[in-house]
């Protein structure tokens, strides 16, 4: 009795489907005016999601262009800082599945624009400690702060303590110090950037996918390039706009800018990296308003209003009409959407080439997260950069590399005509050279920078073990220095020293940014020492340095315009690996794999691993361990990379099993694949004959219109 039912329920949608495909066919005479609106809505789609694109990467950018600021202004490790960053992946995860599935078959555009709002508020949340915390306070000698009496920094008589130092150390007792330094106030920063990702889970999943329904197919991929690119502008903007805050004191407009005695050289700099998220906010505001005055659907083009000749049903193995009727129904009921759930979920995972696929992606974007989040941190650390050149460089130079190499891809894919196969070799050959040009810049770093008691010794020699017993040394002996500081002073010799305290300083001069330390015993005892001075501050890398960041910055942007050429080219082949009707289901479940295997642990471990190589870390005020402020250039470079290069050949593994299957599944010109990976032969008769209920597939050479075979 179910089956009859369901057959007549299938029999009567069949046939409701004719007479409107008739009074389509009766008002040819507007087709003119059909048209335009098409053209002009999918335009003013486009438009708006890119605006959109643009808005979200601005913002995500942002905050990696923050992430030294973040850690040194709530003194947190890297570690966590990479929980702070994952936690926009963790909103992804909450309810992507949900977004995707149900979304496709709800209002896509509004349910786009409500995102943007709760991805403003988000933004908006992250800026907010800044106004709830304190003022920012650094480490200094009492004589560098605009002091008229120089004491000296080497305290042989504890009578001779600094009134600060001493309420230093009571400081660390007092029960309201936690209070007073605001160290869980980057919770806020987490609540927001989760806040964040829930606001910018629709935009993907259902703006592709509306593109792919309502674009005409020849320009499909272009428009995907497109709006691709478009967002690749926004990181643009995202880094620009981090290099121009971190130039600006975090309390600009709070405190008079004469006092403060650090530069932003100096590894305790903070800039003002909560305005950006204001800014940010606001775009995202202003971004989603397009969103509400967009229809739930746009007229079909030309091309695919007649079913029988659907550019998705071109490519794909068409369903019999028991399925077509349950998956196309304009008007389902939520009960009934759920049910299909499962079926949709066994659906794509039966499929090898999506699942190889996702494999390599999953590996390929951990590789990118982690070098792509502490990119900024490893120049500053590795070439002796500042937070704002960092970024600047990045914005500038990198993003467009890789902007260029996204729209390449989907240039390349229009003007050769390249196939599903052809797409996979395009992405797996940009996998493949952009990581072999990683594996240069192994050779493209710098020594240690020359700092006594953690990489050389007081008298010269290399460092060897146990970097905190080290910074003592007989030159300091008489001075009652603390291990924990770190307020860095440049000796004439071109050494580092960790305070002007460790230094054995016995006077100073000046007051500020010019103070100028003499008599410092640990200096004058250095074999190249002429003078025994010191001035504040930490000296430069080496001279061969700033030749190795120019070569760096070259290869870098090289790697990231290769790899960038397989964009497109992959998400084609996302898109024509599955049926039509589960393409938002299937990006949704693709995301939330990137988000929660890639997205959320490789900032953390990535943080894990860089905290391993950190010679010297601050400590609070009120006690505990805080961010660190100096780390072993090699080390670094070897875990960076070394992380990044082996999760990208991991990714090339599976990119060449993608490739394996796709031509194993290659057949003559009489077979085809179907999309559950069933062999059939047809003959053209045939296919003519019954191309609307065939599960056969009329094959084409160029990819607009070339199948599958999946």
């Amino acid at each position: 009795m179910e089956m009859s039912s369901k057959e007549n329920t299938c029999f009567f949608s069949n046939n409701t489907i004719l007479p409107v495909d008739r009074s389509s066919f009766k008002s040819e005479s507007s087709t003119s005016k059909e048209k335009q609106p098409c053209c002009g809505g999918i335009k003013i789609f486009l438009g708006a999601l890119s605006f959109v694109y643009f808005a979200k990467a601005l913002s995500g950018s942002y905050l990696k262009s923050t992430i030294t600021q973040i850690e040194r202004r709530f003194d947190i490790p890297s570690s966590l800082v990479g929980v702070i960053d994952g936690s926009f992946e963790i909103g992804n995860l909450l309810i992507i599945i949900l977004v995707s599935y149900f979304g496709a078959k709800l209002h896509r555009p509004r349910i786009i624009g409500a995102g943007c709002l709760i991805m403003s508020a988000g933004t908006f949340l992250i800026a907010m400690p800044q106004f709830f915390m304190g003022r920012y306070r650094y480490e200094r000698f009492s004589s560098t702060i605009n002091s008229t009496v120089n004491i000296s920094p080497c305290l042989q008589d504890k009578s001779q303590t600094p009134l600060s130092a001493l309420e230093k150390s009571q400081a660390k007792i007092n029960a309201g110090c936690e209070k007073e330094a605001g160290s869980s106030m980057w919770i806020y920063v987490l609540l927001g950037n989760l806040l964040r990702g829930i606001g910018e889970t629709p935009i993907q999943p259902l703006g592709i996918t509306y593109i792919d329904d309502y674009a005409i197919e020849e320009n499909a991929a272009l428009y995907i390039g497109c709006v691709q690119t478009v967002a690749i502008i926004g990181p643009i903007f995202g880094f620009l706009l981090g290099s121009l805050c971190a130039k600006l004191y975090v309390d600009i407009g709070f405190v008079d800018l004469d006092s403060v005695t650090i530069t932003p050289k100096d590894v305790q700099w903070v800039g003002a990296w909560w305005l950006g998220y204001l800014i940010a906010g606001v775009i995202s505001v202003l971004a989603g308003i397009p969103f509400w005055f967009l229809p739930k659907h746009l007229p079909k083009p030309e091309s695919r209003k007649d079913s029988s000749t659907s550019s998705e049903h071109s490519k794909f193995i068409i369903e019999d009409n028991k399925d077509q009727c349950k998956s196309y129904q304009q008007k389902t009921k939520i009960a009934e959407m759920a049910k299909d759930f499962f079926p949709s979920l066994k659906n794509l995972f039966g499929n090898p080439v999506y699942i190889l696929y996702l494999c390599a992606s999953i590996s390929q974007f951990n590789s990118l997260f982690g070098m792509v989040t502490y990119k900024p941190k490893y120049i500053e650390q590795q070439y002796g950069q500042t937070s704002s050149k960092s970024n600047f460089v990045i914005g500038l130079i990198n993003i467009p590399a890789v902007a260029f190499g996204i729209f390449s891809g989907g240039l390349i894919m229009k003007k050769f005509r390249i196939g599903v196969l052809g797409a996979t070799k395009l992405s797996l050959g940009s996998s493949f050279f952009g990581y072999l040009l990683l594996l240069s810049l192994f050779a493209m770093g710098c020594e240690n920078s020359d700092v006594a008691g953690l990489t050389v010794s007081y008298h010269g020699t290399k460092q060897m073990s146990d970097y905190e017993q080290a910074l003592f040394s007989e030159c300091n002996a008489g001075c009652s220095c603390s291990k924990n500081d770190w307020d860095p002073i440049c000796g004439e010799n071109g050494v580092t020293y960790v305070s002007a305290c460790l230094a054995g300083c016995q006077a100073s001069n000046g007051s500020g940014k010019n103070t100028v330390f003499f008599n410092c015993s640990c200096v004058g005892i250095f074999e190249s020492s002429q003078s025994s001075s010191a001035v504040v501050g930490p000296c430069q890398k080496g001279n061969e340095c700033p030749k190795m960041f120019l070569y760096f910055l070259v290869i870098s942007v090289i790697t990231s315009y290769t790899l960038s050429v397989g964009g497109t080219p992959g998400y084609i082949l996302l898109l024509r690996c599955i049926k039509p009707h589960l393409k938002s289901f299937a990006l949704g479940i693709y995301t939330l794999a990137i988000r929660v295997l890639a997205g959320i642990p490789a900032p953390v471990y990535f943080g894990i691993a860089i905290d391993t190589t950190c010679l010297k870390w601050g400590s609070k005020r009120c006690g505990g361990r805080g961010a660190c402020r100096l780390y072993d250039s090699g080390a670094l470079r070897y875990v960076y990379l070394g992380l990044t290069l082996m999760l990208g050949t991991v990714s090339i593994f599976f990119s060449v099993a993608v490739l394996w299957v796709l031509r194993k599944r290659s057949s003559p010109p009489d077979e085809t694949l179907s999309a559950n990976g069933e062999r059939g032969t047809c003959g053209t008769k045939s296919r003519k004959d019954n191309f609307a209920n065939s599960d056969c597939l009329i094959q084409s050479t160029y990819w607009p219109e070339k199948e599958t075979r999946l």
